[in-house]
């Protein structure tokens, strides 16, 4: 039995849909599981046992019809029997139609359920879910494969080769970070600004964690974002800049995942690197975007290894004022009543707890 898991956009997205291979693997060890994605993510598939092959989608065939008709085609040659499309775009849709796999399964969506033969409705937004809807949507999609309940896998899992994990400890000496300290990794800016909390409360944040704690902290940023992310650094106290290691950044995606395996938690942005930080077993203090669902994205929530807060959590009456189109583009706006003063005890709590 051959199996394609197609998965495109963000490093978040692809992890958490691992868990289809994870399931499927155990409940059928001798079956080819491979998984579709773009170059940047599949560095958050690679060592995993249940995946054999990582299929790459360059944005330079997708640009090109020639170059990505040829794709389709090659796809059809590999003979999937069964094809699950968590993305369902235009060009997965069209992936699958090429295919010429027997079992085709998404999620339901009027224009492309011709496209499938297995077309699931999503949760609906107020289901109460087991690990988080974005995790539970996913599992809906192993229905129709039947599998045995006690193979069902939800947990992403990232694998660290020990080079990696060589060469983080020789980026730690080199920076001269005490590793006897406990490691914070502040996810400090979204991956837009409407999924970024505002920089002065983000400095506040990194503030409360210094003084509640000795500890060593990290900031995760891209080179793009180093000013905003300056601007956090100078709003910190004296003291505080003395703990944090501005400059110590991951290369690659790889490198990202090695240095975070050598943290002891992440504090901040709802992102990619939160869901990293989770597979790997690290306890996790979630903000959320006023405009982003947090029933979707709070995964694994228990209220102690992984905790998270929403605006909606302490003020839901300025949610009554506007309808769920009007949210986005009054993010900024809500961002503004969502101070740190309101969650600071929970934080506490969690670094006391873990740090």
């Amino acid at each position: 039995m051959k199996i394609l898991i197609i998965q495109q956009k963000r490093i978040g997205d692809v992890l958490l849909s691992s868990i289809l291979c994870n399931s499927i693997k155990t409940a059928h060890p001798d079956a080819t599981v491979d998984f579709m994605c773009y170059p940047n993510c599949k560095d958050v598939l690679l060592g995993n046992p249940n995946i054999d092959s990582i299929l790459l989608l360059p944005n330079e065939i997708r640009k090109s019809y020639l170059s990505l008709f040829k794709f389709f085609f090659e796809i059809r040659s590999k003979k999937y029997d069964i094809l699950i499309d968590v993305y369902g775009k235009l060009e997965t849709n069209l992936i699958t139609l090429f295919s010429g796999a027997n079992t085709k399964i998404s999620y339901y969506k009027w224009y492309s359920s011709l496209f499938y033969n297995h077309n699931l409705p999503r949760l609906s937004k107020d289901t109460q879910t087991k690990y988080g809807q974005a995790i539970d949507n996913r599992l809906l999609l192993l229905q129709p494969l039947n599998l045995d309940h006690n193979a069902i896998n939800p947990y992403p899992k990232l694998y660290v080769a020990p080079k990696d994990n060589e060469d983080a400890l020789i980026l730690f000496k080199n920076h001269n970070v005490d590793t006897n300290r406990k490691i914070v990794m502040f996810s400090l800016l979204g991956s837009e600004k409407l999924k970024t909390y505002p920089l002065e409360y983000m400095a506040e944040v990194v503030e409360h964690v210094s003084k509640n704690k000795d500890v060593t902290i990290l900031f995760n940023y891209f080179p793009s974002q180093i000013e905003d992310a300056q601007k956090i650094y100078n709003l910190c106290s004296p003291t505080t800049q003395e703990k944090i290691h501005f400059d110590l950044l991951a290369d690659n995606l790889a490198s990202f995942i090695a240095i975070m395996n050598l943290c002891d938690v992440i504090i901040g942005n709802d992102g990619g690197a939160v869901n990293m930080a989770k597979a790997l077993n690290k306890p996790s203090f979630t903000i959320f975007s006023p405009h982003v669902d947090k029933n979707d994205w709070a995964t694994f929530e228990d209220g102690k290894q992984n905790v998270s807060v929403h605006l909606n959590d302490f003020k839901p009456e300025l949610f009554n004022k506007f309808t769920d189109k009007e949210i986005k583009p009054n993010t900024l706006h809500l961002y503004t009543k969502f101070t740190p003063d309101l969650f600071k005890d929970q934080i506490s709590v969690f670094i006391n707890q873990h740090l």
